[in-house]
């Protein structure tokens, strides 16, 4: 397991844009400066992917998602990287999944919006127009309600779930780390003969 994540983190390391890049970058600029939300910390990873699963999930817009989380994270002092990259947990194959749980969680908190309208709307491939005419009715605020639950619980579990990680992870590299050294010390003094 950790031969996998410590190659997970090389691969990353070679991959992702380096700072000073990104801090000559109009765009990205501002941000890049200011290098906490940049850094992988204690504090950092967990508000990074809460903020990327609660805007990943209730927004469902691609390009919306990865702005408002870079956005939300600099006030919260989250980590951008993983905050972008939790946005893709909704992606076409688990969008209509989300929707239809948020039309679920919505309609148990007594809101009305017909599921078996949703599901003759995608079999049938609908336009934007029936769409729309459907968002318009009675669904919205329930699909709009569930997303706000379903966002809201997956951030609090994503905090918790990456914050025992990230304790869990640094307890084992300092728990190789003194394994290393009890080897060092253990082992018989080498002559040179």
């Amino acid at each position: 397991m950790s031969a996998l994540l410590t190659r997970i983190a090389a691969w990353a390391n070679r991959n992702m844009p380096k700072h000073e890049d990104l801090a000559h970058n109009r765009w990205i600029g501002p941000f890049a400066r200011r290098p906490e939300l940049w850094r992988f910390t204690r504090r950092s990873v967990p508000r990074g992917v809460a903020v990327g699963l609660l805007v990943g999930i209730f927004a469902l817009i691609p390009g919306i998602q990865i702005i408002g989380a870079a956005i939300m994270c600099v006030p919260g002092r989250g980590n951008i990287p993983l905050a972008v990259l939790m946005t893709f947990l909704s992606n076409p194959a688990t969008t209509p999944f989300i929707i239809i749980a948020a039309i679920r969680v919505g309609n148990m908190l007594g809101y009305h919006a017909d599921i078996s309208t949703f599901y003759a709307l995608y079999e049938r491939g609908s336009g934007v127009r029936d769409w729309l005419g459907w968002m318009l009715s009675d669904a919205a605020p329930a699909m709009l309600i569930g997303l706000f639950v379903i966002s809201v619980v997956a951030a609090a579990i994503g905090y918790l779930v990456s914050s025992f990680g990230w304790a869990w992870w640094i307890r084992h590299k300092r728990r190789l780390a003194q394994e290393r050294l009890a080897q060092t010390l253990a082992a018989p003094p080498q002559d040179g003969k």
